[in-house]
């Protein structure tokens, strides 16, 4: 690509830069299994959508297909080559959103902001739990890659329709992409009705909402085909609206947390400074496309740290106006500085509490590769795919059973699940230290029938927390209990 000028010397150099700042954000985190909760078992479920599985009937969660695609080649390698791919896909991923965010800057007027903003939006990742493969790591190159077609000066019909497909592609990773699919769409009409006159914006709106809605409703032609509606309606509608909300006292410090990690960058994007040349709409664009993004972030609680990385796109594209300033700019590489320390120091925090490659391995080591299968009531999910162990139960995710959030709200009794998988006899069951919002009552029965059936073999420390790794007890058989400390 080339720079704002249509000649090179910008390009390579930020090319550069963009990409040695996506390695060194994210060197911490690369080949380690264990990385975060949610990439652990988008990995484990891909696993098992590849060995036959279909998503919301044998495996359960409420996540659009899409998201588990792009997992499934990662997923489909020997372990632990499958880790090293998907991180590397984000990494890519991350890298080529950083790129565009520079690339908008240029459209707007703010080309000597745009690459200190593609590496701010990189460094902000890291604060945020989307140092690994996050779903909106993925789905914000959609998005991104939507508002680069949808602010082309000489857009035509094509780009509309290559916007609103990836949005529709963003969607099938997460449906909250769907808001800012909306804005890109009303953008899309409201340059049209300048263009061509208010009916032809009508039209064109409805024929780019049916656009965007192709990849969702091709999923769920399919469930209706196979006659599994019924399990796909719940899982993406009706679970969702049937969650408990968390305590007021939780929510409020979740948001006070995001506020934390949005404020800077949300200040650069506001206290932008004069703009000399470059496309107005552009800038109007990157505003409403702000907007969309913040009220996404609003309606779904329990608004968690990672909840706010769609917003970092548009942000940092507008933050761009804020750094190319001379006056504003050594404000704004010292914030950048000091989240990409704060985020170093987070990654090592992490590693520290979650746990190593070195005791994830033990713990795999610790409960053998079979034969028979695994219940894990609560700690890693990679742990299916590192043993290479089956399920008995649809619900792989631990809180799923276990958290209070959930109960009535995933189609099934928590309780007489969690019998139900007992009755099963998985051969090894690996259970972690109580959690904040998990169902006493819930963990009290796991522990009464592991104690009438299980044996304890081992105990594993994973970074802050002691994980016990129980056999199935065979008559008249005891075994000491190893300790992995």
């Amino acid at each position: 690509m080339s720079g704002p000028a249509g000649g090179t010397p910008i390009a390579v150099p930020r090319l550069m830069v963009i990409v040695a700042a996506a390695l060194l954000t994210r060197a911490l985190t690369l080949g380690n299994p264990i990385v975060y909760s949610d990439e652990e078992f988008y990995f484990a479920a891909a696993r098992a959508i590849g060995n036959g599985a279909v998503p919301f009937v044998d495996i359960w969660d409420r996540k659009p297909v899409g998201l588990f695609a792009l997992y499934l080649l990662p997923a489909a390698l020997a372990w632990p080559w499958g880790i090293w791919l998907y991180q590397a896909l984000a990494l890519t991923s991350a890298a080529a959103t950083a790129w565009l965010i520079a690339r908008l800057a240029d459209r707007a007027g703010w080309s000597r902001g745009g690459t200190t903003a593609g590496v701010a939006y990189l460094a902000w990742l890291t604060v945020a739990g989307g140092q690994g493969g996050q779903s909106p790591v993925f789905y914000n190159l959609f998005v991104a890659m939507a508002a680069w077609f949808a602010t082309r000066s000489d857009a035509r019909a094509r780009d509309a329709i290559a916007a609103m497909l990836l949005v529709g592609v963003a969607i099938q990773i997460k449906y909250t992409a769907g808001v800012e699919g909306v804005w890109i769409g009303l953008w899309l009409m409201h340059r049209c009705q300048c263009e061509r006159g208010a009916w032809s914006a009508v039209a064109r709106g409805a024929l780019l909402v049916g656009i965007a809605l192709i990849p969702t409703l091709a999923v769920a032609l399919y469930y209706v085909a196979i006659g599994e509606w019924t399990a796909f309606f719940y899982a993406n509608v009706l679970s969702i609206l049937g969650r408990r909300p968390d305590a007021f006292g939780a929510l409020a410090g979740n948001l006070a947390i995001c506020a934390v990690i949005l404020g800077p960058l949300l200040a650069m994007a506001v206290l932008r400074g004069p703009i000399e040349e470059g496309d107005v709409f552009t800038r109007r664009f990157l505003k409403g496309w702000l907007t969309a993004a913040l009220i996404a972030f609003a309606l779904v609680a329990p608004w968690f740290d990672h909840y706010t990385l769609p917003v970092m796109v548009p942000a940092a594209a507008l933050a761009a106006g804020f750094l190319a300033r001379q006056d504003q700019r050594r404000i704004g590489y010292g914030l950048i500085a000091l989240v990409v320390v704060i985020g170093q120091v987070s990654l090592v925090v992490d590693r520290v509490r979650r746990g190593t490659p070195t005791q994830f391995a033990t713990l795999a080591h610790a409960m053998g590769s079979g034969p028979g299968c695994l219940y894990v009531y609560s700690s890693s999910t990679m742990l299916y795919p590192a043993t290479g162990r089956c399920s008995l139960s649809r619900y792989v995710f631990p809180s799923h059973l276990t958290r209070v959030r959930e109960q009535g709200a995933i189609g099934v009794d928590q309780a007489t699940e969690l019998r139900r998988v007992m009755a099963a006899g998985p051969s090894v069951v690996v259970v972690g230290p109580p959690y904040k919002g998990e169902r006493a009552s819930i963990r009290a029965l796991a522990l009464a029938l592991i104690a009438r059936d299980y044996r304890l073999t081992a105990r594993v420390t994973l970074g802050r927390k002691s994980v016990a790794v129980y056999a199935r007890r065979a008559p008249g058989h005891t075994a000491a209990v190893a300790r992995f400390d």
